[in-house]
């Protein structure tokens, strides 16, 4: 069984729980919460958020999640609101992806400049191409890759199946394809000496991400947003053997408590050596190869 008592965790993804930063903003996303992610959408404090880390032996990485279709004087506001919780709590947060449409152009690339230039804890760089409808691979991206290059940053590109726009009409316009792992061995071929986080199980491409992470070195892996009882058993079989080293844990708060992904994940019988690797020391490797 899992010591919870003295287990360390590393969340490489999750969301805001308080009203201000909601991952899903309209009545018809929250209805679908239920159905998706089998939880109810409440909203907490900073303290309260930040308490039930510490809680769980959390130390997470936040993402707001819908900053990217906003103009971008807006999305500044939610960046400095991040920021300054993030000084506010940084044993239960250890920073902030920033999550901006590449359409943006230099705009865009200065924000990204910015927050960077004024984090007090880790700021990285995250591709939704799905929902943005454009691929991670395409080259509008390339001047913000550039940028996470020089500044030593790593980027998280989203791949395979997600719940966001699940159930509604024209899934709310997410193009699942642009979530192909195609995408991100594209990026790592282009830039080989970038640090790439692959986010989410890659269903229903799991084998073409596997074949995409033993191949590139510099791509590694977070599997946000799913219970592991649902992942494909190919993963489950790379997770204790040749992805040991490269497989991350994320959770995807608050739409998954840690209680219930952490008893998924005990369920599935993985030794202590392995848990510990996907919960933390994997991660602690990760960011310590880029001096965070």
């Amino acid at each position: 069984m899992i010591d919870r008592e003295k287990m360390r965790v590393f969340d490489l993804h999750s969301h805001w729980g308080t009203r201000r930063g909601y991952r899903l903003r309209t009545d018809a996303e929250r209805a679908q919460q239920p159905k998706v992610w089998k939880s109810t959408a409440t909203y907490v404090t900073e303290q309260e958020m930040a308490g039930y880390f510490r809680k769980n032996r959390v130390k997470a990485i936040l993402d707001f999640g819908f900053t990217k279709s906003l103009p971008i004087d807006e999305v500044k506001e939610f960046h400095d609101y991040a920021l300054e919780t993030q000084r506010k709590y940084p044993d239960a947060i250890f920073g902030n992806w920033i999550n901006i449409d590449p359409r943006s152009g230099t705009a865009g690339v200065a924000e990204v400049e910015r927050c960077v230039a004024a984090k007090a804890g880790f700021v990285g760089f995250m591709v939704s191409g799905g929902s943005l409808g454009v691929a991670a691979s395409d080259p509008v991206f390339d001047p913000f890759y550039g940028l996470c290059r020089e500044a030593k940053i790593p980027v998280l590109i989203l791949v395979g199946y997600t719940g966001s726009g699940a159930g509604l009409p024209g899934g709310g316009g997410v193009r699942l394809e642009l979530c192909h792992p195609r995408h991100v061995d594209d990026v790592a071929v282009r830039y080989p000496d970038l640090r790439i986080i692959a986010g989410r199980p890659a269903w229903p491409w799991q084998d073409e991400m596997i074949a995409v992470l033993l191949h590139k070195p510099n791509v590694w892996y977070e599997l946000h947003g799913w219970s592991p009882k649902y992942h494909t058993e190919s993963l489950k079989r790379e997770i204790s053997r040749r992805l040991k080293d490269r497989v991350m844990f994320g959770a995807d708060y608050p739409l998954f408590t840690y209680e219930r992904l952490f008893a998924d994940w005990e369920a599935e019988g993985y030794s202590q050596e392995i848990l510990g690797k996907v919960f933390c020391r994997n991660a602690e490797s990760f960011f310590t190869g880029l001096g965070a």
